[in-house]
Formats: structure tokens, sequence, C-alpha cells
């Protein structure tokens, strides 16, 4: 269990020292990502202060959450309409809101239950087949769409870049999804609407790196904190 802690906080000196070697000045969070981990490994972060963390799925997720309802957890899969009632009370975020009939459902599911959803719409910003979310030119008109539903509010944007053993290769993705997040957070600003961009969600264990110096703050991590993981479970 020491080991998860040590990785942890390799990474969060990794993000420091990127931070003071590029004059970067504001908060970069670090989810880190439990998927097909066991709660124990949960509580190797948790029990040393650190509460937050990433599931992609939500029958594991609502297992662990029934467990222990402290756990601050984000969605981060894909995320089926049908079980956003499952859910919207478990999490503090759905990262991974990828159309426009989710963001509905997830609006219906929390006026049930009287509560604001914090969302972020996930962007295929290298259009690839194997990955959910909005195209580039498609977020704009769902940022006009989602100021309709008052039990959302939405916080920003989140992609998965290309897999790739060159991750310099995904700074192109990064960027142009940084350039769209700053463009709708300056439409938006100082607006009394739902859309209030903090997060920009971008950079994984291979590309992380990467992620930061393309203007990410906050990226997620499984691999390099927990291991690699056991899908046959």
């Amino acid at each position: 269990m020491n080991n998860i802690l040590d990785n942890y906080n390799n990474i969060v000196e990794n993000i420091n020292n990127i931070k003071k070697e590029n004059n970067i000045n504001y908060d970069i969070n670090l989810l880190a990502v439990s998927k097909t981990k066991p709660i124990e490994d949960i509580y190797a972060l948790k029990n040393n202060d650190i509460n937050f963390f990433g599931e992609n799925y939500v029958q594991e997720l609502t297992a662990k959450y029934d467990e222990d309802n402290s756990i601050n957890f984000h969605m981060i899969g894909h995320l089926q309409t049908n079980k956003v009632k499952n859910i919207v009370d478990k999490v503090s975020m759905i990262e991974s809101v990828d159309s426009i009939k989710l963001l509905k459902e997830i609006d219906k599911e929390s006026k049930k239950k009287n509560i604001i959803s914090n969302v972020l719409f996930e962007v295929n910003v290298a259009l690839e087949d194997s990955k959910f979310g909005f195209k580039v030119e498609e977020v704009e008109a769902v940022i006009e769409e989602a100021k309709n539903y008052s039990h959302v509010n939405v916080c920003g944007l989140m992609t998965s870049a290309p897999y790739t053993n060159a991750p310099e290769e995904n700074i192109i993705y990064f960027k142009k999804l940084k350039s769209l997040y700053d463009d709708i957070k300056n439409k938006n600003d100082n607006i009394d609407n739902n859309i209030n961009f903090n997060t920009l969600s971008m950079g994984m264990s291979n590309d992380y790196k990467e992620a930061i110096l393309s203007g990410s703050n906050e990226i997620r991590i499984g691999t390099d904190i927990f291991g690699k993981r056991n899908y046959n479970k």
C-alpha cells in the first residue's frame, strides 16, 4: 500500500517541477483513477487525506460508494442514459457528458433529487472512432443548449488523447481544446448562467506532462498510481 502513496507523491512532485520550470502559477488537480482497483487501494490515499478519485464504470463506482459514501468520486467513463439515476447523487462531477441526450437525462434526474450536477463536456478532439465525445465544432452549440437546463453546472471540458509512444504528438490536440476552452470561458465570463468554466481535464499517465504544458488543470492518472489494471476480476 505504501507504494501507492509513494507513486501519488512522485506525480505530485513531477507536477510541481513542471509548474516551477514553466512558470505555471495555477493549481493542477490530480485525479486518482481507481477503476478495477479494490477499495483498499483507495484507502491507501484516502487515509492520507487524499480524496479525489475517478471511476469509469457505474456498477463499480456505486459498489464502492455503498461501502463508503465519503469517497469523492468523479465519473469519467462512458455513461449510458439509463444509468444516470444510479450515480447523479453519488459523484461530485460527471466528466464524460458526450451527448445532448445524456445532458438532458442528468438534468432530469438531478431535478428529481433536488441537486445541481457538475459536468464536463467530453470532446473527441482527435476524432478517434474508438472514443466518445463531441466534435470540436459542435461544442459551442452544445454550450448554448446547456443554458436551458437548470440542474446542471457546466464546469469545463475533458478529452482523452490518442495513446502513443510519442506523447508530444498529442500536444496539437491538447492545445486545440485549450483554445476552445478559453474561447468559451471568455464569452461566458460574468454572465449569469450555468456555464462556469474552471476545469480543463486533459492528460493521463503517458502524456500528462504535455497536457500540463498545453494548459490542463486536471490530470487523470491510474496506472502510474495504482499499477496495471486487472480487467479479469
